[in-house]
């Protein structure tokens, strides 16, 4: 355990230092003389356990514990302090601490109530990863999975699963869903780096795939213009005057095809997948 000691009396700390440095498991990670230096630090060097007087100069002891807790929370409090007035006592708990130790010090007491304390949070700890574990598993690979396969459902219709660049398409996809941004709010090449290739061949891959899909599309609507897909799709994930100059060129009324844009792409692909 990290502590943080704080008392208007030098001989205090020491004493309280040496007390809890006996074991060689503590460490004592700074002290102050007053309650403002203290909340300054405390804050900074975000220390596990804090002892802390309640008569100080500057800033009381109850004061600077509920403004530590305001923002660090876990941090706990043992209050040490010769006030026996019991409403004082009462504010002192009621601010947020563990425990009140009466002075004068007695070292059989200080041991058996940070050790407590000590307990308290690596039971905590304990729980919380535990709670993580859960929340990994329950909260992010089911997700993740599920929109892997929402994903691949879609860009299936398109017969664009065998492609290379599908993915790269998929990895950046997936990213974009997890970190709930749209494409255009991300610069190419950083996206690029999930996927551990040059942005250039990344590019040719994906307007590959992406051209595929459109060539496939293009022969869905020849062949039934009001096919669902086609009309969902057409105006979606692909530019619709794209879509209609790819048919012209494959029945011939075209020398070129139509335009692959990987921005309006993506931006379809991410909302077909929030309609999922």
């Amino acid at each position: 355990m990290r502590y943080y000691i704080i008392d208007d009396d030098v001989n205090i700390v020491k004493i309280l230092t040496n007390l809890i440095e006996e074991n060689e498991s503590n460490e004592v990670i700074g002290s102050s003389n007053d309650g403002e230096t203290a909340l300054n630090e405390i804050l900074i060097c975000n220390p596990d356990i804090v002892l802390v007087d309640l008569l100080l100069p500057k800033l009381d002891g109850n004061s600077l514990v509920r403004e530590v807790k305001l923002l660090k929370p876990r941090i706990k409090f043992i209050m040490i302090s010769q006030v026996s007035n019991i409403k004082l006592v009462e504010d002192s708990y009621n601010s947020g601490i563990e425990f009140f130790i009466s002075k004068p010090i007695n070292k059989i007491e200080v041991e058996k109530v940070t050790s407590k304390v000590a307990e308290k949070i690596e039971i905590e700890n304990m729980l919380n990863d535990i709670k993580k574990v859960f929340k990994d598993t329950n909260t992010e690979k089911k997700p993740e999975n599920n929109n892997m396969k929402i994903i691949k459902r879609i860009l299936s219709k398109f017969g664009m699963l065998g492609e290379k660049g599908t993915n790269d398409i998929i990895k950046i996809c997936l990213y974009l869903l997890e970190t709930n941004k749209s494409f255009e709010e991300c610069n190419f090449n950083d996206l690029c780096c999930i996927i551990g290739d040059t942005p250039k061949t990344v590019q040719q891959r994906m307007r590959r795939a992406i051209k595929t899909g459109l060539t496939n599309l293009a022969y869905i609507g020849i062949e039934d213009y009001y096919n669902e897909s086609f009309q969902d799709f057409s105006k979606g994930m692909f530019d619709f005057t794209s879509v209609k100059a790819e048919m012209d060129y494959i029945k011939g009324k075209n020398k070129t095809g139509g335009k692959v844009i990987i921005g309006k792409f993506f931006e379809g692909l991410l909302l077909h997948c929030e309609d999922y």
